[in-house]
């Protein structure tokens, strides 16, 4: 198994690791439960995930698509208390295509391997092909990616190095660009990882019993190859695992991880994990809908060279998701970390939790230093959109738990213009929220705007409007279960807050969960120029 080494070169890089990392607890969602640790670790969207062991050290990538930064990059110490701690793709490639929001396409379905001492990420992109990027050092920049493989409908690709120096990628297809899926085609690779050799082979078709199988990811163990593999479909599929003796097959087959007689629908696509005392762990992902594909980590032990996952409640030897685990055996106790989300707009940068709808053009915003607020400056709108699907400049990021609320205090200075800029708090998807603060000939007004059916052109409307007695506001959104229903309110003061309109509820975007943040907008006719001065974001308890 490639991802298990001890590596001593990368103990410096580690060290720092330790020494950087500042721990954020949530107020929201917290999986450490002292000896035990509750499902699922990542109570946020990271779709997708693959994870690998570097010694004593746990990284975690997932798909990003079009949002900006892309590619996260995760470290843990125990399995279960995550930080995010950089991304690996500032901007998503081609850099001017993904300039304007391009929802749903972008990373797909990524795998982080550690080969020789460097990091690498191969992930497929559905229009252009599978790229690579790679690192010694996954705090820091990692290196311009390279596209390994160019092609339509070249999906969730994974890398595996053979003893023998030989290597090889392994890959799905998307359907949509492609024309066909549900088969999985390994391809020979150069040493190095850069550029595939051949045109590949197909090893698996899942046409008859394990439709639409996908997100491959290779391993050996005891002289067998080894593809994870999820099918059925994101909300509804299972876990299958492949092996044979030879790479190119043919494969055995053999499910290994389904709903059964649980909550936690469609429980696949992950990765295998082992810890340093040799426990075997899986990492997968269950859709929630609005919440998006949140990251559960169950138990797994090998039976006779097949891999055994979660719990066999009706003991048909297939395993169950689990809840509630004893955690992991990682030697020591860590205190508790989860991912950021309340940002003070205190430190010189953004908060690395936010992530925009498009490649960041650095007019966006300003965050000078010193600086105890964020300035996002009022951009206007691609003329002719209805609504904030095609907005590049939404600075979001993920929901953190069923249960939340977010909030922030905003001033709005519209500078020469009379009317036509806006600037508020956001609910992102294909239906989309807001509730905002912007100007009119006679003073500010509170607005609470919706667009449903944002994807496919639907207008956005006002649905509630009062006014202000000036261009400061406190607009806050409560989040509850079930599915993400989202009430919206303002206050004048900070201290009494009123509703403003009926609940909404949130839609998933284009294959992500639906998002919270901030914009600042202006219409085409408007004057340029004007701001929004966010004093802080916060995700607390409802």
């Amino acid at each position: 198994m490639l991802n298990i080494a001890a590596i001593t070169l990368f103990s410096v890089a580690s060290t720092y690791l330790n020494a950087q990392e500042k721990s954020y607890v949530s107020e929201v969602w917290i999986a450490d439960q002292g000896k035990n640790y509750r499902n699922p670790v990542l109570y946020a969207d990271y779709s997708d995930p693959d994870a690998i062991r570097v010694g004593e050290d746990y990284y975690m990538t997932a798909s990003s698509f079009n949002e900006a930064p892309g590619l996260p990059i995760l470290h843990s110490k125990d399995m279960v208390n995550w930080k995010l701690v950089n991304y690996a793709l500032p901007d998503v490639l081609p850099n001017d295509h993904f300039s304007t929001p391009k929802r749903g396409d972008g990373v797909w379905a990524p795998s982080i391997r550690f080969h020789k001492g460097e990091f690498y990420i191969y992930w497929g992109d559905p229009d252009f092909g599978i790229y690579m990027v790679k690192t010694k050092d996954p705090l820091g920049t990692w290196e311009k990616p390279v596209l390994v493989m160019e092609g339509k409908g070249l999906i969730d690709s994974c890398p595996f190095w053979d003893e023998d120096g030989n290597a090889y990628l392994v890959h799905g297809w998307a359907g949509s660009r492609a024309g066909v899926k549900s088969i999985l085609t390994l391809n020979k690779m150069n040493p190095e990882g850069t550029k595939v050799l051949d045109k590949g082979i197909h090893v698996f078709d899942g046409h008859d019993a394990h439709p639409t199988v996908e997100g491959p990811k290779m391993y050996k163990r005891n002289g067998y190859y080894y593809i994870f593999a999820p099918a059925g479909g994101v909300a509804t599929g299972w876990q299958l695992v492949l092996r044979s003796k030879n790479i190119y097959g043919p494969y055995e087959e053999k499910i290994v991880l389904e709903q059964g007689s649980t909550k936690i629908n469609g429980p696949h696509q992950g990765a295998w994990v082992d810890t340093p005392s040799g426990e075997d762990w899986f990492y997968h992902f269950q859709d929630v809908d609005a919440g998006g594909r949140i990251v559960h980590l169950q138990p797994m032990k090998w039976e006779k060279d097949w891999p055994f996952i979660g719990t066999d409640n009706n003991k048909n030897g297939i395993g169950e998701p689990v809840l509630i685990y004893k955690k992991p055996n990682v030697g020591q106790s860590y205190p508790v970390a989860t991912p950021p989300e309340t940002d003070e707009f205190d430190g010189e940068k953004l908060g690395i939790q936010w992530q925009w709808s498009a490649n960041e053009n650095i007019v966006w915003s300003s965050k000078l230093p010193g600086q105890k607020f964020l300035r996002l400056f009022s951009i206007k709108v691609p003329e002719g959109e209805k609504n904030l699907w095609n907005v590049p400049n939404l600075l979001t990021q993920k929901f953190p738990a069923p249960n939340f609320a977010a909030s922030t205090k905003v001033k709005l200075a519209p500078e020469d213009a009379k009317e036509g800029k806006t600037a508020g708090l956001l609910v992102m998807g294909l239906d989309h929220e807001s509730i905002v603060i912007t100007n009119k000939s006679d003073g500010f007004y509170l607005q609470l705007r919706r667009a449903e059916k944002a994807d496919k052109g639907g207008e956005e409307k006002v649905l509630f409007e009062t006014k202000l007695k000036g261009n400061e506001v406190y607009l806050k959104v409560n989040v509850s279960e079930p599915n993400g229903l989202c009430q919206f309110s303002y206050s004048e003061n900070g201290k009494n807050f009123i509703k403003a309109g009926d609940v909404f509820q949130a839609k998933p975007g284009k294959w992500i969960g639906a998002k919270v943040g901030l914009y600042s907008i202006s219409t085409v006719k408007a004057p340029r120029g004007g701001y929004a001065d966010f004093d802080w974001f916060r995700i607390t308890k409802n």
